[in-house]
């Protein structure tokens, strides 16, 4: 059979029979596949690096009826900083199995796989932190499957005259108009305690918050970790992201699971 070369990334590596990996790999050219690498766990075997998540390489390949054989690998790209460290490889698996969950096999996920390796990056940057990158991953990959939040307008009158409150469950700002006494932080405050519930639907955000928002919706992955915030805006924009990402995702995520005990 002729072979092809795929350029890609490793999202998850598992075991197969005695000495044999199996593989989640992003590639540019074909989008999420599954591809077995046969003696990879064998000592000495030129195929140790698929072992590896994070692997970034170009992957000779035979395809088969339902799945991929790697062949050989060039341009190995690692990334052995997050290996040394349990904090940084956990922020490296939940940017993968984020990516794992959104992509699909036979799509161009290009941008995806740009945004990964931009994010992988900078988790090991100083000047950006985990915590951030983490952030800007995740928003930019709501942005790139079209589920971003909508911050240019009221999602519920168009108005595009500020200000506004950021919404999860009607996608984005809602003008003051919208959101009647809700607007006010305390009015929601009062609410959540005469009834005993909590509905954190709306924030009112910082404009730096917004500017950030609306910054990594419009910029390309490989401009993105190019600014820093305070922990105050840093914090608000955690926190809407992660709601939305519960909110329209819908997807446990292990890893971040497992960071948030650590």
């Amino acid at each position: 059979m002729d072979q092809i070369i795929l350029t890609g990334m490793v999202l998850e590596t598992s075991p197969s029979g005695d000495y044999d990996r199996r593989l989640v790999i992003l590639t540019r050219e074909r989008g999420k596949i599954v591809a077995f690498a046969k003696g990879a766990r064998r000592q000495g075997s030129t195929l140790l690096a698929c072992s590896q998540p994070f692997t970034f390489a170009k992957f000779r390949m035979v395809e088969g009826r339902s799945a991929y054989n790697v062949t050989g690998l060039e341009g190995i790209r690692f990334f052995p900083e997050l290996s040394q460290d349990v904090e940084l490889t956990c922020y490296g698996f939940y940017m993968c199995e984020f990516a794992e969950h959104m992509t699909e096999e036979n799509n161009d996920e290009s941008r995806v796989l740009t945004l990964l390796y931009q994010s992988l990056r900078a988790l090991t940057n100083p000047n950006i932190g985990p915590k951030l990158a983490r952030v800007i991953f995740a928003l930019k990959m709501l942005y790139l499957n079209g589920e971003g939040p909508q911050t240019e307008q009221c999602v519920r009158c168009r108005n595009k005259t500020g200000p506004f409150v950021f919404s999860v469950r009607s996608g984005g700002c809602v003008c003051a108009k919208c959101a009647g006494d809700d607007f006010d932080p305390s009015v929601r405050r009062e609410k959540e305690l005469r009834l005993g519930i909590a509905d954190n639907d709306f924030y009112n955000l910082n404009e730096s918050t917004w500017y950030a928002i609306r910054y990594i919706g419009a910029t390309p992955a490989e401009k993105l970790y190019h600014f820093t915030l305070s922990e105050e805006v840093l914090r608000e924009l955690t926190t809407v992201t992660d709601a939305f990402v519960r909110e329209y995702v819908k997807h446990t995520f292990k890893s971040l699971a497992f960071l948030e005990t650590l």
